[in-house]
């Protein structure tokens, strides 16, 4: 195991003192982690590839759609905080979550779960049915993942891959648009690729406490997350690159130079791996997204000359 491994056993238990100046409101607010809701960011993959970005209308729906995808994701967080609680005090970074360190109490935070999920689930019906149910299958998945389907390996990273899945769906089903079948394999494929980085991740910085932490861990070794990465992202890739010069995508956006994004999605890739290697951030692809300015630029140029390509300054 490498050097910069941290046992469990020397990382410093959490307490409420350290957020004791911060207000109820200001707890429960990072208890939803908003630094998180980056990820919901896949809804708007409906807005653009639906060819829709220039429809104000439109783009008022996704919004909408990602606003309360935001809150679904926060409210998932806070039920994952509570079961957690115990674990997270030995964990390095999550110690110091709200929760974890008694910040928020547990009643409060379950209080405000109901209610938070309950208010995003009736302005998904008014927005849309078909939404409100794709809403409700990603709350009743992620739900049962905190509860049961974390602690089995594999089947943990697969369910929260299949979590951006169901946010990218409900981007097109808002909408009312065609969703690619290719784009919603991308979407799974590199949600994959994040899961098991971030599983390798936590495994080298927790190294033998890892599965105090998370019991899933236990049945990972750095060899085997490595060849899945490895796996995965060949996939991902492939998958790209057939996308980009698919008949059907050609004739959709009258173009096949979506094929000229393809070396950002391999640096990208390449990026993320190099950090995770590196210890940053534990592997939490939010967190990397927020700090690391070479992925945000590469993430930037690549939204730009999609945009550019699908809506014809570059076609």
């Amino acid at each position: 195991m490498a050097q910069e491994n941290i046992p469990s056993s020397v990382v410093p238990v959490s307490s409420g003192t350290e957020v004791r100046g911060r207000s109820l409101a200001t707890n429960l607010l990072l208890a939803l982690r908003p630094g998180q809701w980056t990820k919901n960011l896949v809804v708007f993959a409906g807005l653009i590839f639906g060819q829709k970005l220039l429809n104000p209308a439109d783009v008022a729906t996704a919004s909408a759609a990602f606003g309360l995808f935001c809150l679904f994701s926060g409210v998932v967080y806070l039920i994952n905080d509570i079961q957690d609680r115990d674990a997270d005090r030995h964990h390095p970074t999550k110690s110091r979550r709200p929760i974890a360190s008694g910040a928020l109490g547990v009643g409060t935070a379950q209080g405000a779960a109901l209610l938070l999920g309950l208010g995003a689930l009736v302005g998904a019906f008014t927005i849309d049915r078909g939404f409100f149910l794709v809403g409700l299958t990603y709350l009743l998945l992620q739900t049962s993942y905190s509860f049961w389907l974390k602690h089995s390996a594999i089947l943990d990273v697969l369910v929260i891959a299949f979590g951006f899945v169901l946010r990218a769906y409900a981007g097109a089903v808002v909408l009312h648009v065609p969703f690619s079948h290719w784009l919603l394999v991308l979407t799974l494929l590199g949600a994959l690729f994040l899961g098991f980085g971030k599983r390798r991740a936590e495994l080298s910085a927790l190294a033998s406490g890892a599965g105090s932490h998370r019991p899933s861990l236990e049945h990972y070794s750095l060899p085997m997350l490595d060849q899945m990465l490895s796996v995965v992202m060949a996939c991902t890739l492939l998958a790209y690159a057939f996308y980009t010069i698919n008949p059907e995508t050609v004739t959709k956006f009258g173009t096949d130079h979506l094929l000229f994004t393809f070396p950002l999605p391999i640096y990208g890739m390449f990026r993320y791996l190099y950090l995770i290697h590196r210890g940053d951030s534990h592997g939490n692809p939010s967190d990397l997204l927020l700090s690391d300015r070479p992925l945000q630029l590469c993430i930037l140029l690549w939204g730009a000359l999609v945009a550019a390509i699908i809506y014809g300054p570059l076609k």
